[in-house]
């Protein structure tokens, strides 16, 4: 099974954005083999926006309907609501994108044997 996971970073090595004021999510893709970059997504930062919060807050969760997890340095409550409404499972962890990858990596295939009774 692949997971979907996006990443919160400024610049591509280091989880370091909180969710309302990123500006953009690396995507990637988790397989039993490790991980795969699979694209870059611009969105509209959530806070100190012009527009209604809520309306930019939907958006952005839309952009990631495909994930599955969301890693930020930090989240507030609303947005993690939101996400978690979606089906989408939010961690804040901020660090190296590489290391923590491969550990999430590890959690969601140990979850999902779990859960499959192996």
């Amino acid at each position: 099974m692949t997971f979907r996971v996006a990443v919160a970073s400024s610049d591509g090595k280091v989880i370091n954005q909180h969710f309302g004021r990123a500006g953009q999510f690396l995507i990637f893709d988790l397989s039993e083999n490790g991980y795969d970059f699979y694209e870059l997504r611009k969105t509209a930062p959530v806070c100190g926006s012009e527009e209604t919060h809520d309306d930019l807050l939907q958006l952005t969760v839309n952009c990631l309907a495909d994930c599955q997890v969301v890693l930020v340095s930090r989240v507030g409550p609303g947005a993690e609501e939101a996400l978690r409404r979606s089906g989408i499972r939010v961690f804040a962890i901020p660090g190296l994108i590489q290391p923590v990858l491969l550990k999430l990596n590890k959690y969601l295939r140990n979850q999902d044997k779990n859960c499959r009774g192996e």
